[in-house]
């Protein structure tokens, strides 16, 4: 997307295309959910001192102004210094971001022995026992290749 969406975000008013695909980072989940942004204005000929113009539900324009400081300071972090300094608001609908779905790691394909996976049984987190089946099959295979030397 940083790629395709270069041209459009600059005429939009973003610097960087990752201040609208990592806005979930930047602002934390709870005020991404409620916002959005819009672009990115910076005094003629500044690249600093900006004003962010963020789009948000009309019902929660109340709190992203007392918590206004706050992005400020992570989107700043974010830049690494001072890009903006003041927030102005849009109402408009914002739809929450999509949670991302990680893969959850494959099967280990040959069974665990026995003696590795009693311990194994009471884990009850799939993807930490995956691991860790996965952990004690490789110890397993690796006890086999240093008998046979």
């Amino acid at each position: 997307m940083p790629e395709i969406g270069r041209t459009a975000f600059k005429k939009f008013g973003f610097v960087q295309s990752s201040v609208v695909t990592r806005w979930p980072e930047i602002a934390g989940e709870r005020y991404a959910a409620i916002s959005l942004p819009e672009s990115i204005r910076f005094p003629a000929g500044k690249k600093s001192e900006g004003t962010l113009h963020l789009v948000v539900n009309g019902a929660h324009a109340v709190l992203m102004q007392h918590v206004t400081p706050e992005i400020i300071t992570r989107v700043n972090r974010f830049f690494g210094y001072t890009a903006i300094t003041k927030v102005k608001f849009r109402h408009g609908v914002v739809t929450p971001p999509k949670p991302v779905q990680v893969p959850r790691p494959p099967r280990p394909l040959k069974p665990v022995p026995v003696a590795l996976g009693d311990g194994l049984r009471d884990i009850g987190d799939a993807e930490l026992l995956a691991v860790l089946q996965s952990l004690a099959s490789d110890i397993d295979a690796a006890d086999d290749v240093a008998k046979k030397k």
